[in-house]
């Protein structure tokens, strides 16, 4: 095989290969631990609210490498109102969950006006929702409760968020998750053969046959792996299926639709967009809307999996986004970057949550890591375009 095509794959593929030493590095260190079933489902379970808010910091990123500072904060703010209607007030879970997303949409609403028609700087304009979403939502917990939490929520509510797709007992291979998983393996693996059938097409160059099947082949046994893993610890978790579907949508609307297109446009250039003919401020708008949904999607399965809603809820939760999506190598500077790298990123970020939280690594430290990880994605971005260039 040619040497530069090698390097090619080497490079495109560079935060997938680092994210395979890494977990063979925990595998190591927890002595198999991080391979135990449990340790898959809670890999998903734990890190689902990195997977949707990085769908949408993505969109926010790809308009200029702009960010959401608020969306941590407004986990707790959803949580406390969240609490305050299935806990206190007794209202369906149909009826919260409505309520709580249109209480996303308006902020969404505040949100993107301010920063596409009053012309605010992004970072300020969320700045202000970090500032003062966690003080509300630590006061309607306090006045509220005496504990300052709100616990526990509705078993309806947990199930849909926290529950199990065809529920067997643990130790019991559960039969509908693995067909689930043989289905989505084959899934991938016509995808990645029609997507080079219509590239070649279209006269674009595409991968060799080989070349897909490699990857469809490596892609369709990951899933059946982490499939069978799941298999033996109860079945499908509902979470998974949140943040599939989310990876889907999100996916589908960056490669295949028009406004996608039109959010790596305007962060590659605005003005040039603008002049295109582009509506530059109805994306904007549309990006922290979307922001403000996804962040009051992320916090459903948040507060069933901690079964109530607390002050801390959420804290440090947009630092994670935005290392997704870094890691994952969408561009700091806007106008480059896809949601499987996004889920790469993600992934990275749980397993090294999940490793170190299996080797009990002191919380200060767990920081550390994280931070030279991000500095590393950040570092590798700016020299890989250098030497593009």
């Amino acid at each position: 095989m040619d040497k530069k095509l090698v390097l090619s794959a080497l490079k495109k593929n560079a935060m997938l290969i680092v994210l395979v030493l890494v977990y063979l590095f925990f595998l190591i260190l927890t002595h198999g631990g991080i391979f135990e079933p449990s340790s898959f489902t809670e890999l998903i379970n734990q890190n689902a609210y990195v997977y949707i808010l990085g769908a949408g910091m993505l969109m926010c990123m790809l308009t200029g490498g702009n960010i959401d500072l608020s969306c941590g904060a407004f986990v707790c703010l959803i949580s406390a109102i969240g609490g305050v209607f299935m806990i206190l007030q007794g209202l369906g879970t149909g009826v919260s969950i409505l309520l709580l997303l249109l209480i996303g949409v308006v902020y969404g609403c505040v949100l993107g006006f301010l920063i596409a028609y009053v012309h605010i700087p992004p970072w300020i304009a969320t700045l202000a929702g970090y500032l003062s979403f966690r003080g509300l939502g630590t006061f309607i917990l306090s006045s509220n409760s005496k504990t300052g939490s709100l616990a526990p929520f509705p078993a309806d509510f947990r199930n849909l968020f926290y529950g199990r797709i065809f529920p067997t007992e643990k130790g019991v291979f559960n039969i509908p998750c693995f067909l689930f998983g043989i289905i989505a393996a084959a899934i991938v693996v016509l995808s990645v053969f029609s997507a080079r059938r219509n590239r070649i097409k279209k006269g674009y160059e595409a991968d060799t046959v080989k070349q897909a099947a490699i990857k469809s082949g490596i892609s369709a046994a990951a899933i059946i792996l982490v499939m069978t893993r799941m298999a033996m610890d109860g079945g499908i978790p509902t979470t998974l299926l949140w943040v599939a579907g989310i990876i889907l949508i999100y996916s589908f609307i960056t490669s295949k639709t028009t406004i996608g297109r039109h959010f790596y446009v305007v962060g590659g250039n605005i003005e040039a967009a603008r002049l295109s003919g582009v509506n530059t401020k109805r994306i904007m708008f549309i990006a922290y809307l979307n922001m403000a949904v996804l962040t009051t999607i992320a916090t459903m399965p948040v507060i069933a999996r901690s079964n109530s809603a607390y002050a801390n809820l959420g804290k440090n939760f947009e630092m994670d986004a935005i290392s997704a999506c870094v890691v994952g190598g969408v561009s700091a500077s806007g106008g480059a970057g896809t949601v499987l790298g996004m889920v790469i990123g993600a992934t990275l970020i749980g397993v090294i949550n999940l490793g170190m939280s299996l080797i009990s690594l002191d919380a200060n430290y767990q920081r550390v890591v994280k931070g030279f990880v991000l500095l590393a994605a950040v570092v590798f971005d700016i020299l890989s375009k250098k030497r593009a260039k």
